[in-house]
Protein backbone atom coordinates (compact mmCIF):
# COMPACT_ATOMS: atom_id res chain seq x y z
CA UNK A 1 0.00 0.00 0.00
CA UNK A 2 2.26 2.81 1.11
CA UNK A 3 1.99 6.56 1.21
CA UNK A 4 0.58 7.13 -2.49
CA UNK A 5 0.49 10.59 -4.33
CA UNK A 6 2.49 13.23 -3.53
CA UNK A 7 1.12 14.93 -0.32
CA UNK A 8 -0.09 14.56 3.17
CA UNK A 9 -2.01 15.87 5.39
CA UNK A 10 -0.81 15.05 9.20
CA UNK A 11 -2.65 15.31 12.47
CA UNK A 12 -1.14 14.53 16.06
CA UNK A 13 -4.40 15.21 18.92
CA UNK A 14 -5.14 13.65 21.90
CA UNK A 15 -9.22 12.92 23.02
CA UNK A 16 -10.88 13.59 26.03
CA UNK A 17 -10.83 11.24 29.05
CA UNK A 18 -13.38 8.36 28.44
CA UNK A 19 -13.92 9.21 25.07
CA UNK A 20 -11.51 6.96 23.45
CA UNK A 21 -13.40 3.80 22.70
CA UNK A 22 -15.81 6.36 21.00
CA UNK A 23 -13.39 8.31 18.81
CA UNK A 24 -12.05 4.96 17.51
CA UNK A 25 -15.57 3.62 16.40
CA UNK A 26 -16.50 6.76 14.81
CA UNK A 27 -12.61 7.11 13.16
CA UNK A 28 -12.95 3.28 12.02
CA UNK A 29 -16.80 2.85 10.94
CA UNK A 30 -17.07 6.59 9.37
CA UNK A 31 -14.82 9.10 9.02
CA UNK A 32 -11.73 7.62 7.58
CA UNK A 33 -13.96 5.92 4.94
CA UNK A 34 -16.04 9.37 4.67
CA UNK A 35 -12.16 10.70 3.81
CA UNK A 36 -11.20 8.15 1.59
CA UNK A 37 -14.35 8.57 -0.57
CA UNK A 38 -13.17 12.10 -1.31
CA UNK A 39 -11.79 12.20 -4.78
CA UNK A 40 -7.61 12.56 -4.80
CA UNK A 41 -7.38 10.83 -1.18
CA UNK A 42 -5.15 7.61 -1.48
CA UNK A 43 -4.23 6.31 1.63
CA UNK A 44 -5.50 6.68 5.73
CA UNK A 45 -3.63 5.79 8.69
CA UNK A 46 -4.69 5.75 12.45
CA UNK A 47 -1.86 6.33 14.78
CA UNK A 48 -1.90 5.46 18.36
CA UNK A 49 -0.09 5.72 21.16
CA UNK A 50 -1.53 4.36 24.10
CA UNK A 51 0.73 5.04 27.32
CA UNK A 52 1.70 8.50 25.61
CA UNK A 53 1.24 11.69 27.64
CA UNK A 54 0.60 14.21 24.57
CA UNK A 55 -0.72 13.16 21.15
CA UNK A 56 -1.70 9.60 22.10
CA UNK A 57 -3.72 9.70 18.17
CA UNK A 58 -2.59 10.73 15.09
CA UNK A 59 -3.87 10.05 11.56
CA UNK A 60 -1.74 10.20 8.07
CA UNK A 61 -4.37 11.16 5.07
CA UNK A 62 -2.28 11.02 1.39
CA UNK A 63 -3.28 12.24 -1.39
CA UNK A 64 -3.11 12.98 -5.04
CA UNK A 65 -1.11 16.24 -4.52
CA UNK A 66 -1.84 19.29 -1.68
CA UNK A 67 -4.17 20.79 -3.38
CA UNK A 68 -6.61 17.88 -2.55
CA UNK A 69 -6.45 19.39 0.89
CA UNK A 70 -8.10 22.47 0.02
CA UNK A 71 -10.29 21.27 -2.88
CA UNK A 72 -14.52 21.49 -3.29
CA UNK A 73 -15.37 18.15 -2.71
CA UNK A 74 -12.93 17.92 0.29
CA UNK A 75 -14.35 21.46 1.92
CA UNK A 76 -17.97 20.51 1.09
CA UNK A 77 -17.21 17.56 4.00
CA UNK A 78 -15.61 19.82 6.50
CA UNK A 79 -18.45 22.44 6.18
CA UNK A 80 -21.06 19.56 6.33
CA UNK A 81 -20.18 17.50 9.23
CA UNK A 82 -22.16 14.34 9.74
CA UNK A 83 -24.23 13.96 12.87
CA UNK A 84 -21.49 11.23 14.14
CA UNK A 85 -18.84 13.95 13.40
CA UNK A 86 -20.66 16.52 15.19
CA UNK A 87 -20.53 14.49 18.24
CA UNK A 88 -17.17 13.50 18.84
CA UNK A 89 -15.66 16.87 17.04
CA UNK A 90 -15.86 18.49 21.30
CA UNK A 91 -13.99 15.44 22.35
CA UNK A 92 -10.61 16.30 20.22
CA UNK A 93 -7.82 17.93 22.64
CA UNK A 94 -4.26 19.34 21.45
CA UNK A 95 -4.78 19.43 17.76
CA UNK A 96 -2.45 19.99 15.08
CA UNK A 97 -3.11 19.60 11.73
CA UNK A 98 -0.89 20.37 8.51
CA UNK A 99 -0.52 19.63 4.96
CA UNK A 100 2.55 18.73 3.39
CA UNK A 101 4.46 18.72 0.28
CA UNK A 102 5.80 15.08 0.09
CA UNK A 103 9.26 16.02 -1.11
CA UNK A 104 11.03 12.67 -0.96
CA UNK A 105 10.42 9.04 0.05
CA UNK A 106 12.78 5.51 -0.01
CA UNK A 107 11.81 2.46 0.96
CA UNK A 108 8.42 0.64 0.16
CA UNK A 109 5.32 -0.96 1.66
CA UNK A 110 3.62 -0.68 5.42
CA UNK A 111 5.26 -0.84 8.77
CA UNK A 112 3.21 -1.72 11.38
CA UNK A 113 4.45 1.19 13.65
CA UNK A 114 5.93 5.17 12.77
CA UNK A 115 7.59 7.45 14.23
CA UNK A 116 7.11 11.05 13.31
CA UNK A 117 9.81 13.85 13.49
CA UNK A 118 8.76 17.21 13.69
CA UNK A 119 11.49 20.19 12.70
CA UNK A 120 11.68 23.66 12.52
CA UNK A 121 13.91 25.69 9.53
CA UNK A 122 17.10 26.87 10.69
CA UNK A 123 16.94 30.11 8.30
CA UNK A 124 15.06 31.50 5.89
CA UNK A 125 16.98 30.10 3.33
CA UNK A 126 16.09 26.28 4.57
CA UNK A 127 13.70 24.95 2.26
CA UNK A 128 15.61 25.22 -1.04
CA UNK A 129 18.30 23.50 0.60
CA UNK A 130 16.23 20.65 2.16
CA UNK A 131 14.73 20.09 -0.95
CA UNK A 132 18.26 19.13 -2.35
CA UNK A 133 19.39 17.58 0.75
CA UNK A 134 15.82 15.49 1.16
CA UNK A 135 16.99 12.39 -0.89
CA UNK A 136 19.96 11.36 0.33
CA UNK A 137 18.33 12.39 4.37
CA UNK A 138 15.73 9.82 4.03
CA UNK A 139 18.04 7.45 2.24
CA UNK A 140 20.38 7.48 4.88
CA UNK A 141 17.37 7.14 7.32
CA UNK A 142 15.96 4.35 5.75
CA UNK A 143 19.14 2.35 5.93
CA UNK A 144 18.87 2.02 9.78
CA UNK A 145 18.30 -1.18 11.80
CA UNK A 146 14.37 -1.13 12.46
CA UNK A 147 13.48 1.30 9.84
CA UNK A 148 11.57 -0.03 6.20
CA UNK A 149 10.18 3.41 4.48
CA UNK A 150 11.05 7.24 5.19
CA UNK A 151 8.72 10.03 3.48
CA UNK A 152 9.63 13.78 4.05
CA UNK A 153 7.05 16.54 3.89
CA UNK A 154 7.71 19.41 3.69
CA UNK A 155 4.15 22.09 5.57
CA UNK A 156 1.77 23.98 3.59
CA UNK A 157 0.11 25.31 6.54
CA UNK A 158 -1.65 28.02 4.39
CA UNK A 159 -3.88 24.92 2.47
CA UNK A 160 -4.67 23.54 6.18
CA UNK A 161 -5.16 26.62 7.94
CA UNK A 162 -8.71 26.95 6.27
CA UNK A 163 -11.20 27.81 8.97
CA UNK A 164 -14.64 25.45 8.43
CA UNK A 165 -17.29 24.34 10.74
CA UNK A 166 -15.37 20.84 11.49
CA UNK A 167 -12.96 23.61 12.97
CA UNK A 168 -15.87 25.10 14.69
CA UNK A 169 -16.91 22.42 16.59
CA UNK A 170 -13.49 21.59 17.96
CA UNK A 171 -12.29 23.61 21.08
CA UNK A 172 -10.01 26.55 20.35
CA UNK A 173 -6.27 25.18 20.42
CA UNK A 174 -3.38 26.74 19.56
CA UNK A 175 -0.79 24.38 18.91
CA UNK A 176 2.64 24.79 17.47
CA UNK A 177 3.17 24.21 13.89
CA UNK A 178 6.39 22.70 12.50
CA UNK A 179 8.06 22.97 9.05
CA UNK A 180 9.03 19.73 8.09
CA UNK A 181 8.54 16.26 9.21
CA UNK A 182 9.81 12.78 8.55
CA UNK A 183 7.46 9.82 9.24
CA UNK A 184 9.68 6.44 10.14
CA UNK A 185 7.57 3.58 9.54
CA UNK A 186 9.28 -0.07 10.82
CA UNK A 187 8.02 -3.20 12.16
CA UNK A 188 8.31 -2.80 15.78
CA UNK A 189 8.16 0.30 17.95
CA UNK A 190 11.07 -0.67 19.30
CA UNK A 191 12.94 -0.76 16.41
CA UNK A 192 11.44 2.54 16.21
CA UNK A 193 12.79 4.17 19.05
CA UNK A 194 16.18 2.65 18.85
CA UNK A 195 16.72 4.61 15.39
CA UNK A 196 15.64 7.82 16.63
CA UNK A 197 18.66 9.20 17.70
CA UNK A 198 20.45 8.37 14.49
CA UNK A 199 17.42 9.96 12.51
CA UNK A 200 17.64 12.93 14.33
CA UNK A 201 21.64 13.33 14.15
CA UNK A 202 21.11 12.90 10.77
CA UNK A 203 18.33 15.61 10.10
CA UNK A 204 20.71 17.94 12.14
CA UNK A 205 24.03 17.01 9.64
CA UNK A 206 21.82 18.86 6.59
CA UNK A 207 22.58 22.16 8.62
CA UNK A 208 18.71 22.83 7.55
CA UNK A 209 17.16 21.53 10.50
CA UNK A 210 16.50 21.97 13.95
CA UNK A 211 14.01 21.43 17.24
CA UNK A 212 12.73 17.35 16.32
CA UNK A 213 10.05 16.51 18.27
CA UNK A 214 9.42 13.02 18.13
CA UNK A 215 6.79 10.59 18.40
CA UNK A 216 6.23 6.56 18.38
CA UNK A 217 3.00 4.78 17.16
CA UNK A 218 1.91 1.89 16.64
CA UNK A 219 -0.39 2.05 12.95
CA UNK A 220 -3.86 1.03 14.23
CA UNK A 221 -5.90 1.21 11.41
CA UNK A 222 -5.33 1.81 7.31
CA UNK A 223 -7.95 2.08 4.40
CA UNK A 224 -7.17 3.03 0.80
CA UNK A 225 -9.72 4.22 -1.95
CA UNK A 226 -9.40 1.26 -3.54
CA UNK A 227 -10.97 -0.11 -0.45
CA UNK A 228 -13.56 2.47 -1.02
CA UNK A 229 -14.27 1.33 -4.60
CA UNK A 230 -14.54 -2.07 -3.74
CA UNK A 231 -17.29 -1.45 -1.03
CA UNK A 232 -19.12 0.48 -3.92
CA UNK A 233 -18.62 -2.48 -6.38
Amino acid sequence: MGLKGSAFLAIWHDIAAGQHEAYIEWHTREHMPERLSIPGFRTGKRLHAPQASRYVFGTIYAADNVEVFRSDAYLARLNNPTPWTAEVAPSFQNFLRVACDRVATAGTGDGGSMATIRFDFANAGSDAALRQAAQGLVEAVQALPGVACVHLGIARSEVSGVRTRETELRSAMAEKGFDVVLLIEGASRGGLEAALTEAKRLAASTGVLTAPVADVYETAFSITSEDMQAGEG
